[in-house]
């Protein structure tokens, strides 16, 4: 029997616009099995601790986001990657009760196969992050000051590519160089980008 989480469940009921399609995708996860918590403010479901899937909710629809989704077979070909940056979660997208109850099946062995993704224990093979572009106003940075690259390099791996993301996705180079200007504190101070 599935551990179900009230706090999950409270979400669903606040959801002003896509409360119907969020508790039938609720209703077919823990179907499946999987355990219920809230993390990051939506209910996330997981096996023996480990997150499998969440649902969230957006403007125009409403998600369930497999975390190992890059994994997935995709037969359908029905799994987004939300950005072009995005390595391992997938989202399958509604915008409508009626399409979640018509995929039920579908969404079923989606998550089915999340499940045996996660038994076998399968990773997302991910970039290193020598392979994310250092956008040209960061690496003169980097080079100006030398403290700054010793703490750039000190960061975690996943601390770096965010703020790899983060300062390459302006089109200006104004707005890059604002963008390292004021993280550079934060980067001394061995913090990630949304640290605080």
């Amino acid at each position: 029997m599935p551990q179900i989480n009230s706090k999950a469940e409270a979400f669903v009921r606040r959801s002003a616009k896509w409360q119907n399609e969020l508790a039938r995708l609720r209703a077919i996860i823990l179907d499946c099995g999987l355990d219920e918590a809230l993390k990051w403010g939506v209910p996330c479901y997981t096996l023996a601790g480990n997150n499998i899937v969440l649902i969230h909710e957006f403007k125009e629809y409403c998600a369930i986001l497999f975390f190992k989704g890059a994994l997935l077979s995709d037969p359908y070909g029905l799994l987004i990657q939300q950005t072009e940056n995005v390595q391992a979660t997938r989202q399958l997208r509604f915008t409508t009760v009626d399409e979640v109850l018509e995929r039920e099946d579908i969404i079923k062995e989606y998550i089915h196969e999340a499940i045996a993704a996660e038994q076998a224990g399968l990773k997302v093979p991910m970039k290193e992050t020598s392979e994310f572009r250092v956008p040209k106003e960061f690496q003169e940075k980097l080079d100006e000051i030398p403290e700054l690259k010793t703490a750039f390099e000190a960061l975690t791996p996943g601390r770096q590519r965010g703020y790899l993301l983060y300062f390459a996705a302006p089109k200006q180079s104004k707005t890059r160089e604002a963008r390292i200007e004021k993280c550079m504190q934060q980067i001394f101070a061995g913090k990630g980008l949304n640290d605080g």
